[in-house]
């Protein structure tokens, strides 16, 4: 059975009204995976909370203590895009945990999927854009301490780049990372990866899955990587309030299925986190990200 993973503080997120963060799409998406039946031959597990020691691995200490205490200050706030509250701070390391017990699982299994994750814009003493903690970063931290985990590949397919990975790891030869994503669109400043693979504005589905097919083949040839941890972005689509891609339903759905068929062809672990997506429309939504879960279904059941 798949392990799905999932805990119900996620959409737990005091925001107002207004804000254009879509917080409740992960308990709608836990709900329609297992009202269309595709959580059907899937194990549901819950993960616990990380401990600030696991967030200093590549944390700053005090920001990390900030946070968790709410001194954080107004400007630090602003950056990440949220306001501060108990309820941010529970489902923030309850979500970086799942992350990381999604690869475990992934290593166990063969693959993973978390309905979370992919904050990729955290960097080592500040959070942006909706991310607070690595937990991409952190999970891969965590998977090398398996005796069986040498090389991680960090796989983010998330429209905007993965400025905040690139940066905290960009020490660490044991973990890889490779951003595809839009070239206009945030974080204006973008960082160095170990691959960056900039998409035109516009690109549509052929242009954009070849790419992608081609990325993966080259970076399990020349890596051999251990574990893959897969951001599963779908504001990658042509309807994203934030996206600047021209990708359909069916290109996510393509993507997904790709990604998963050629990890599992290479005999690689593959953990997935849904990542980025916006829209007013919270049903659509949940229909993109469901995409992964049911490429995941016909590759790996």
């Amino acid at each position: 059975m798949l392990p799905l993973i999932y805990h119900a503080s996620y959409s737990k997120l005091a925001l107002p009204a207004t804000h254009q963060f879509p917080g409740s799409k992960y308990q709608h998406l836990y709900e329609y995976l297992i009202e269309q039946g595709i959580a059907l031959s899937c194990q549901f597990l819950a993960p616990e909370k990380v401990t600030q020691k696991y967030l200093t691995q590549l944390h700053e200490p005090s920001y990390v203590a900030s946070f968790i205490d709410g001194s954080i200050d107004s400007k630090a706030l602003r950056r990440i895009g949220f306001p501060w509250s108990k309820a941010l701070v529970e489902r923030t390391l309850y979500s970086v945990a799942g992350t990381a017990l999604t690869c475990e699982q992934a290593i166990e299994h063969g693959c993973a999927l978390h309905l979370s994750g992919g904050y990729h814009h955290a960097h080592h003493e500040y959070g942006s854009g909706y991310c607070i903690f690595n937990d991409l970063a952190l999970a891969a931290m965590h998977s090398l301490q398996n005796d069986n985990i040498e090389t991680v590949l960090i796989f983010d397919c998330d429209v905007h780049q993965g400025d905040g990975t690139a940066t905290i790891v960009q020490s660490n030869n044991n973990i890889i990372t490779c951003s595809l994503h839009c070239q206009e669109n945030f974080p204006s400043r973008k960082q160095q990866s170990d691959y960056d693979i900039e998409i035109a504005r516009g690109t549509e589905d052929k242009q954009y899955l070849e790419t992608v097919t081609q990325t993966l083949a080259y970076l399990i040839r020349l890596h051999q990587p251990d574990l893959i941890i897969y951001d599963a972005g779908v504001d990658i689509h042509q309807d994203d309030r934030l996206g600047y891609l021209q990708i359909s339903d069916q290109g996510l759905l393509e993507r997904d299925k790709l990604i998963l068929q050629q990890a599992k062809s290479a005999n690689i672990p593959i953990a997935c986190v849904i990542g980025g997506g916006y829209s007013k429309d919270i049903t659509q939504l949940t229909q993109r990200h469901s995409q992964l879960f049911i490429a995941a279904n016909d590759v790996w059941q």
